[in-house]
């Protein structure tokens, strides 16, 4: 009989054994040790400025709704948008929203739809959020059905479209822009006119049509793509920054800015530092739930810094 290997058997399990129980016991004196760690407390944010239109407390930075609605400028990159929508699941959006009201974001601009009421209707009466509703409208011929719509789902504000706008004021029927922003208001809630060309604002104030708040797309331009003709994902005839900067000095109705980061082309702060200092009042900003809080925290910096401008806060 080989002794021999019986001891280096015997041996070889002892050794075993003894490292078995020496990482068991590491493991759950670690996990002993962790249980009797005090849990870290939630650092709650300062309040996040905010403005008013028309009597709503509005935060300056506002959720976008094109990324959760599974729409983005890719340029000529097919699946980013069904990539979005994936992402994007109910409890994603969910949590985005939670995230967004954790840091002080209480509004959002989100599309007027079917998908849409439904995730806010679970959202408020469900899972205890609160974040505040600002529809988005887009059928000339169904203004009123869907203005009716959205305020009785909750939205405490309601804005036409900025291909609704743009396309409005170029065939003439910008009466139909009155008539709107007319109905809106007369539901008791906020109205909207958003655009990607500055013709649209002109068309409004030299009409003496007064909405609650302009949208209009506003940043630097200072990216690649915006000032190559042959790769432009600039589909929209808007003009240059400074000419927007220059007109809505004179614009006593508060501007919500969007596109101020280019379609993610155009750094966070930067482009927010932009669209503050330049005249915006509140900027729609499409955003990650994983950005939410960096976002908020350069917001705050931003506009910490932002001193004097040109154009005096409307809001």
């Amino acid at each position: 009989m080989d002794t021999s290997f019986e001891r280096r058997t015997f041996l070889k399990g002892s050794v075993a054994g003894i490292t078995s129980l020496g990482f068991e016991d590491a493991v759950l004196r670690t996990h002993l040790a962790q249980a009797a760690e005090p849990k870290p407390t939630q650092v709650v944010p300062a309040s996040f400025p905010k403005g008013k239109i028309g009597g709503i407390e509005i935060s300056r930075v506002i959720c976008g709704g094109n990324l959760i609605s599974g729409y983005a400028h890719s340029r000529d990159l097919i699946y980013v948008s069904p990539l979005l929508e994936h992402y994007f699941t109910d409890e994603k959006i969910f949590e985005t929203f939670r995230q967004c009201e954790a840091q002080g974001i209480n509004t959002a601009m989100l599309k007027h739809d079917a998908k849409t009421m439904r995730l806010l209707n679970t959202y408020w009466h469900e899972r205890g959020g609160s974040i505040q509703w600002i529809a988005q409208i887009t059928t000339p011929d169904k203004l009123s059905e869907e203005v009716r719509q959205a305020v009785d789902s909750g939205a405490v504000g309601v804005f036409t479209t900025g291909q609704m706008g743009d396309a409005l004021v170029r065939a003439g029927k910008i009466e139909l822009l009155a008539k709107t922003v007319a109905y809106i208001q007369a539901s008791g809630v906020i109205a909207g006119i958003s655009c990607h060309e500055l013709a649209v604002v002109t068309a409004c104030e030299k009409a003496g049509i007064k909405p609650d708040f302009f949208m209009k797309t506003f940043n630097s331009k200072n990216y690649w793509s915006a000032s190559n003709k042959e790769h432009c994902d600039n589909v929209f005839n808007d003009e240059a920054p400074e000419e927007t900067a220059a007109f809505m000095k004179n614009v006593d109705r508060p501007w919500v800015a969007f596109k101020v980061l280019g379609a993610g082309a155009i750094q966070p702060k930067d482009g927010f530092e932009y669209a503050f200092k330049n005249g915006a009042d509140f900027i729609c900003v499409g955003m990650f739930d994983f950005q939410v809080a960096e976002d908020a925290a350069l917001a705050r910096q931003v506009l910490d810094g932002v001193k004097e401008r040109e154009r005096a806060w409307r809001a």
